[in-house]
């Protein structure tokens, strides 16, 4: 930001001086450089102390500054330019979101993190992959709607309001999309720049004007440069956001629930800058990994740095071979990454499309030994879970793009009607189809992520790139319709029935082989006929069995999927003697003890667009006695 005043000259003492703060600046220029000092809360300039090169600094300027942290806030000065420190670890004079008013030269600046907080001794969770259940959220989006019925919307304190639900879902893990301090008001780009960026990126990023400026844009998401040092003091309630940041982070580790950041750090930033910035985030807030937008390249080098050895680490894509040349030496998985084919092609399949059912059964198998695999068929960039069952087509008109922004193809299905409908039947179809996009995710073996607000049929209205809107659009909907309360229901029931068999969710892929020797593969899958899984073109539907006899577990489960509009037979495979199956669960709202469970025949019948799921369960001692009479009793007649 430019201004016109001149180099102030020291006129008062700067008071309070307690601790020996150093002050750095990486500049290459010529330009004269210091840092301004501002008494807490004031625009006011109490000081300035020059920025100095020293032989062995390389370009780093520095200067000493004797201060009370606690009452002194900061800027730096280029030239006549005034900057913040892309370091700092708080940002003031931003606290409200959206804002689009120009800003003085000093109004906004930097602080210090300078709370003592009691973490109470507590250690990272480590939560290893096979057992984590992730939620992504927004944290502004999460919480603004009136029916959140927190006192602190919007906010970090907002999420930690809600950790009891977060907690009774199921959850265990929170990934935030970015929560640093980003600059959500942006200059709008000419069309021919906003075409370039198209290009580039296959989204048009020039959204709908908001009130307050024009030229201006709002970018709601913060995919975007930002002081990724600073927790955003516009999702705080309080004027301490490093304070409430890390309270929010503590009542999630107290409730048994790790935190994951997103960082879309740019191109231009330096490896090194990377490494700090998360080192800091760790040590300082004891956040337990981050979701990082970055290349490839820059991905595997932070992989190998040792700070980060034991810290969670997803991104698009760690190639095992490149990251473990010579084979992964720490005990647990630590790097994951985004399996966005999973999500294609769970969607192919839930639509009915044809040609889907072998690669999703490979998607569902799918889970390296060394890299975790992060499932999920929604995320913040395209439709909900509900718009997926809703709308055939995008409709981003409030974006301002004329719908030329936002995915193409979400490979989505209206179940009849395009957007809402009253009819009970397509609502019904609706509901059902989410229930079986939740047993596609939450009962495959990788590392389920689920999209905040799709466990109660949150809907964006068939915009699937709302990325400029703040509003009713993207703030979740917490209104309980009978739909919603149903589906959140079952996503807690499949997440507790996830749990309860970690056959569903082994640290190892599953051989396909009788890997205990007790006459049963790990993994088969069954169609009308056992222990074959039919894969024709048309086909639509499969049986899945998992199974494991070790000394301290014995689990069969057997999962079929009917995606099919009819209804099929699946063969039930026998189980060892004194077991029986047993339904648990069913997408059609069927109650598992309305449904034949004995399997008399060793087969079932599934309804179309129907997941089903059944276990081995131990048979009463009377049913196996009368099972074993019966049996004879058939013999002798046949004899």
């Amino acid at each position: 930001m430019r201004t016109s005043e001149k180099k102030p000259v020291k006129t008062k003492p700067i008071s309070d001086r307690k601790q020996m703060i150093t002050f750095r600046l990486a500049w290459e220029g010529p330009e004269e450089t210091s840092v301004l000092l501002y008494r807490k809360g004031s625009e006011e300039v109490l000081g300035e102390e020059p920025l100095r090169e020293h032989p062995y600094d390389g370009c780093i300027r520095s200067a000493e500054v004797s201060l009370d942290p606690k009452r002194t806030e900061y800027n730096f000065r280029i030239g006549d330019r005034i900057v913040q420190d892309p370091a700092a670890g708080v940002i003031t004079g931003r606290g409200s979101f959206g804002d689009m008013t120009e800003k003085p030269p000093h109004q906004v600046r930097c602080g210090f993190v300078s709370e003592e907080f009691d973490w109470e001794g507590e250690t990272p969770l480590r939560i290893p992959y096979e057992d984590v259940v992730a939620y992504c959220l927004h944290v502004r989006g999460f919480t603004m709607n009136a029916q959140s019925k927190v006192r602190h919307k919007g906010t970090f304190l907002g999420i930690k309001e809600k950790i009891p639900y977060i907690k009774d879902l199921g959850i265990n893990q929170v990934i935030l999309m970015p929560a640093y301090e980003f600059n959500e008001v942006m200059t709008r780009p000419s069309a021919g720049q906003a075409m370039s960026m198209q290009n580039k990126t296959g989204n048009v990023q020039n959204g709908a004007l908001q009130a307050g400026g024009m030229g201006k844009q709002l970018n709601y998401w913060g995919y975007t440069d930002g002081f990724f040092y600073a927790p955003k003091a516009s999702y705080c309630a309080t004027k301490k956001p490093d304070l409430e940041f890390k309270e929010m982070v503590h009542a999630m580790h107290q409730a048994g629930i790790e935190l994951i950041m997103e960082f879309a750090f740019p191109d231009r930033m330096d490896i090194c800058l990377m490494l700090d910035c998360l080192t800091w985030w760790i040590r300082e807030y004891h956040v337990d990994g981050f979701l990082l937008m970055i290349n490839q390249e820059k991905a595997v080098q932070l992989s190998g740095c040792p700070q980060l050895k034991e810290v969670k680490l997803i991104t698009g894509y760690f190639p095992p071979s490149a990251v473990y040349p010579e084979g992964r030496k720490n005990m647990q998985r630590v790097l994951a990454s985004c399996n966005n084919g999973f999500k294609e092609d769970c969607r192919r399949l839930l639509k009915g499309d044809e040609g889907q059912l072998e690669v999703f059964v490979g998607r569902v198998r799918q889970n390296d030994p060394d890299v975790a695999c992060i499932n999920y068929i929604t995320n913040h960039d395209g439709f909900t879970l509900m718009d997926l069952v809703s709308y055939d087509k995008k409709h981003n008109e409030e974006n301002g793009e004329d719908g030329r922004d936002g995915a193409p193809c979400d490979f989505s299905w209206n179940c009849g009607t395009e957007g809402p409908s009253r009819k009970t039947s397509i609502l019904s179809l609706r509901l059902q189809q989410m229930k079986n996009a939740f047993a596609m995710l939450l009962l495959s073996q990788g590392t389920p992520m689920i999209l905040a607000g799709d466990e109660f049929a949150n809907t964006q209205g068939g915009n699937n790139n709302p990325w400029c809107i703040d509003s009713e659009v993207t703030w979740l909907d917490w209104g309980r319709s009978r739909m919603s309360r149903e589906l959140t229901s079952f996503v807690r029931e499949l997440i507790a029935l996830r749990r309860a068999y970690p056959i569903l969710h082994p640290a190892r892929p599953l051989a396909g082989a009788d890997t205990t020797s007790c006459g049963y593969p790990d993994f088969s899958c069954h169609s009308g006929r056992a222990w074959y899984g039919g894969f024709e073109y048309q086909d639509r539907h499969v049986g899945m069995m998992y199974c494991t006899q070790e000394k301290k577990a014995k689990e069969f489960v057997y999962t079929a999927y009917n995606l099919h509009w009819d209804s099929h037979t699946f063969a039930m495979p026998y189980l060892p003697e004194g077991m029986k199956w047993k339904c648990v669960l069913d997408s059609s709202g069927a109650l598992p003890e309305e449904i034949e469970q004995d399997c008399p025949v060793r087969e079932c019948i599934v309804p179309g667009r129907t997941v089903r799921v059944y276990t081995g369960a131990e048979a009463e001692k009377e049913e196996t006695e009368a099972a074993e009479t019966a049996a004879e009793a058939g013999k002798n007649t046949e004899d």
